[in-house]
């Protein structure tokens, strides 16, 4: 019987699955320590009365082998909306099998069947592997943007300040 990859639309079954993932895409990019996703958060998120994001699941030969997590941006430049990859994860055993790169398909069809102007992510900037292989499918690095990220502390401290909103920058 030879090799299969399948992929398939999470669904709330796989909340387990999925953190594994994450947590294993923590450790991979030395960020474990800032991983506090939880299978209620991500129950609530994904697969609440609001979900903010998607997941597809990669199963090899039937069993799960990686995902892909990701959600609509919108370009303003083109009125058009994008797909944002925010995660994609293969198990280390698994990789160099085509894996991550039917997922990338996927969201590349999902794109173009939803009338995206884009599919685009970011990866770090130490990930040669992944960098060389993202280039390999014709994805271009955007190095001329520089993220800006307001998170926990500095999130809340922002939105608390005494400053208004209307007030001169300086």
């Amino acid at each position: 019987m030879p090799d299969t990859i399948s992929l398939r639309p999470a669904v709330p079954h796989d909340i387990p699955q999925i953190l594994a993932f994450i947590q294993g895409l923590a450790e991979y990019e030395k960020l474990a320590h800032a991983c506090v996703a939880t299978e209620e958060s991500l129950r609530q998120t994904l697969f609440g009365p609001r979900p903010f994001a998607e997941v597809i699941i990669a199963d090899w030969n039937g069993e799960p082998a990686g995902f892909a997590l990701f959600f609509h941006n919108y370009s303003t430049f083109r009125a058009r909306p994008g797909i944002y990859l925010e995660d994609l994860y293969v198990d280390p055993s698994l990789r160099g099998r085509g894996i991550g790169k039917a997922l990338l398909k996927e969201l590349a069809g999902l794109a173009v069947q939803r009338g995206c102007a884009r599919l685009e992510w970011s990866v770090l900037d130490w990930n040669s592997p992944a960098i060389e292989f993202y280039e390999s499918l014709g994805a271009e690095p955007q190095e001329e943007w520089t993220i800006f990220r307001l998170t926990d502390e500095s999130l809340h401290r922002f939105t608390a300040s005494s400053t208004p909103a209307n007030a001169p920058i300086p």
